[in-house]
């Protein structure tokens, strides 16, 4: 196994073992929007689907879509996400879900397997050119790929970062526009929506009462901001991708 995956099985297995990235819900308390469009597509085109998740633990989309698409697969590195969204599905008794320690960057799918792939902060841990490339082979001709994930061009968020490593492997990099536009190369279709730039100023307020107006307002002048001065997207915190007609 290459170094750099087998550091990131084992900052995985501990970080699913010592549930190490809890301290982060402050944060993720401010992407309900993006996480809300997210979970709205994959409801909206996962019924009687076959859909595959890269990267999946507890709590990922699996379970939910589980109760709708014909069958879904999640794939991880890390045998202990694996064991315990196993066990979750058997204490849910979901019949159709299936969890497997794959190398996302070498699936073991045929080609032209899954109607809908997706996957939550997962393509940043990732060669983005070998994953696209996976994910254009094992996607039907016309089926879907979504994928929520970080940008890297906020310097703040980029600060923020830096000044707390153990929460996030070293190889790990928060996608860039020149990510995205590689997707083109594998994709004929390439959606890209963006969220959180005035919203993260209601970080600081999540143990109050104002932080959920504070969030809607941030949340409002965001739409405006990338609708009317769209260079400023790149600044954004997270960005939702939608890939489909998958190149040979």
């Amino acid at each position: 196994m290459e170094l750099v995956k087998q550091k990131e099985k084992e900052f995985h297995n501990k970080a699913f073992r010592e549930e190490i990235r809890k301290n982060l819900d402050k944060y993720y308390q401010t992407t309900g929007s993006s996480r809300a469009f997210y979970q709205k597509f994959l409801l909206a085109n996962s019924k009687n689907k076959n859909v595959l998740e890269y990267g999946c633990g507890p709590g990922s989309q699996a379970f939910l879509l589980a109760r709708q698409a014909t069958r879904v697969t999640g794939i991880d590195i890390s045998e202990v996400a694996i064991v315990q969204a196993t066990q979750q599905a058997k204490e849910e008794r979901l019949k159709n879900a299936a969890f497997l320690v794959m190398d996302a960057e070498n699936l073991n799918f045929a080609n032209d397997t899954f109607d809908i792939i997706c996957g939550s902060a997962i393509l940043h841990h990732l060669n983005v050119d070998r994953a696209y490339a996976e994910i254009a082979r094992t996607l039907k001709p016309d089926g879907v790929a979504v994928f929520w994930e970080g940008l890297g061009h906020n310097p703040l968020i980029n600060l923020y970062r830096k000044l707390t490593p153990r929460l996030r492997t070293e190889d790990e990099h928060p996608l860039l526009m020149a990510d995205l536009n590689k997707a083109r190369s594998f994709f004929g279709k390439v959606e890209t929506h963006f969220f959180h730039l005035f919203s993260l100023a209601a970080i600081p307020l999540h143990r109050f009462a104002v932080a959920g107006r504070m969030l809607n307002f941030g949340d409002g002048l965001d739409r405006l901001l990338f609708k009317y001065l769209p260079f400023t997207k790149k600044y954004a915190w997270i960005t939702v991708m939608v890939l489909s007609q998958p190149k040979e």
